[in-house]
């Protein structure tokens, strides 16, 4: 399977979550850096424990071994931090998509291998993905940054069912952008509910469902015809 088809995770089309000017104070020193990245952890921790509207700042720089004084040197506050936290968690938060299917790829399988990375990415940042909407109802700024990365994925994927359906792969008769929208949602939804919920799947079975579902609503695969009894 061609790499082309996942995109590095820094791809300058991809929107960030966050807007960097919102991320705090950087480090000038080695020391510096450590207890910025100290806070930094300590803050997801407490935020994954407590939720974001109940976490303290005095229990971050607790976690972290520092005073409220030293948490200050760096952030202004609470909005700060989170926004620092998902900066560095977000290229493994969410894949890229399906991205560009190349003439010698299996499109059924590069679905497959994105849908593996999706759950893999959601089931190591469930808690996180949880804030994300937690947030979004709070904060205008980052509810904005967040429909313009969805945007962007809904976008890449609607280009990939294009470009299958131009290639006599997939039904035409399906509207590319809407299809992406339905299925990327379905996919999300489906991983809420099975790591945030009821987490009893396991991950072969959700991405095999998944990718089912994908293909047959795309029209990628053929019907499994059953042994003939005769």
């Amino acid at each position: 399977m061609n790499t082309t088809n996942t995109p590095a995770a820094d791809d300058p089309e991809m929107p960030s979550f966050v807007d960097p000017s919102r991320t705090g104070t950087q480090p000038a020193t080695a020391r510096g850096k450590r207890t910025r990245d100290a806070l930094v952890a300590a803050a997801r921790k407490v935020f994954e424990r407590d939720g974001y509207l109940d976490s303290r700042l005095v229990d971050i720089a607790q976690e972290a071994s520092c005073s409220i004084g030293s948490f200050y040197t760096w952030f202004d506050g609470k909005d700060e931090v989170f926004a620092a936290v998902l900066q560095e968690a977000q290229n493994d938060m969410l894949h890229p998509g399906i991205g560009r299917v190349l003439s010698t790829d299996d499109p059924v399988e590069i679905i497959a291998a994105s849908n593996a990375a999706y759950f893999a990415a959601y089931k190591k940042n469930a808690r996180l993905m949880q804030l994300l909407d937690q947030v979004a109802a709070v904060d205008p700024a980052f509810r904005t940054l967040r429909r313009a990365r969805n945007r962007a994925f809904v976008e890449r994927n609607a280009k990939a069912i294009r470009d299958l359906q131009r290639r006599g792969l997939a039904d035409r008769g399906v509207d590319a952008e809407v299809a992406a929208m339905a299925l990327s949602g379905m996919v999300g939804r489906l991983a809420h509910s099975a790591y945030l919920i009821d987490p009893t799947l396991k991950v072969e079975h959700l991405v095999e469902t998944a990718t089912r579902l994908w293909t047959n609503a795309l029209g990628l695969t053929q019907p499994v015809l059953e042994p003939d009894a005769g």
